[in-house]
This record gives structure tokens, C-alpha cells and sequence, in this order.
């Protein structure tokens, strides 16, 4: 298994998405936060099972959320550079990549 890092700022957006559920339905965050744990999991036993998107990234869809997490691999470790929502501000992120 890779291991995974997040930058401080996808860790922001995973926090911000938590709050947000989590204001609208107590334990909605939790499922949220849950969710990403899983596809880090996954993500960690099989990094390069999805394919390297423009900006040298890969993305992998949340199954239940409207998010997804992007990531690079940089010696031997995931880095997390967005938790982000699939329908807003597509590709605000893409400046975190160096």
C-alpha cells in the first residue's frame, strides 16, 4: 500500500465539505468523511488503476457524494490535491499541481 498525504489546502476542502453536510444533516459529514477514508483506502492498494488526467493528475469518483478526489504520486506517496465538488467551480484547483 502507497501511503497518502493531503495538502494543506485539500485537507480544507475535506474539512469544508464535512461542516457543510454535517450542518444539514447531523452525521451526513461523518458518511462523508467516512466515504473518502474508503476511497483512500482503495486508492492506496491501487494507485495507478485510474488513468492520468491533463495537469498530470488522477481523479477517482465518491460512489454516494458529488465529489471526488484528486490526486498525484510523487516519490512513492498519494498526494490529495482536491476534495472537490463535481458540479462547482470545475478545475479551481488545478494551480495546486506543481
Amino acid at each position: 500500500m502507497m501511503p497518502v498525504d493531503f495538502t494543506s489546502e485539500a485537507k480544507e476542502d475535506l474539512f469544508d465539505a464535512v461542516e457543510y453536510y454535517e450542518e444539514k444533516n447531523r452525521g451526513l459529514g461523518r458518511r462523508l468523511r467516512d466515504e473518502i477514508a474508503s476511497l483512500l483506502n482503495t486508492v492506496s492498494s491501487a494507485p495507478y488503476l485510474w488513468r492520468e488526467r491533463d495537469y498530470g493528475y488522477r481523479r477517482v469518483n465518491c460512489p454516494i457524494f458529488p465529489y471526488y478526489v484528486a490526486y498525484v504520486i510523487r516519490d512513492g506517496v498519494i498526494v490529495v490535491v482536491a476534495v472537490a465538488a463535481s458540479r462547482r467551480k470545475p478545475g479551481y484547483w488545478h494551480s495546486r499541481i506543481d
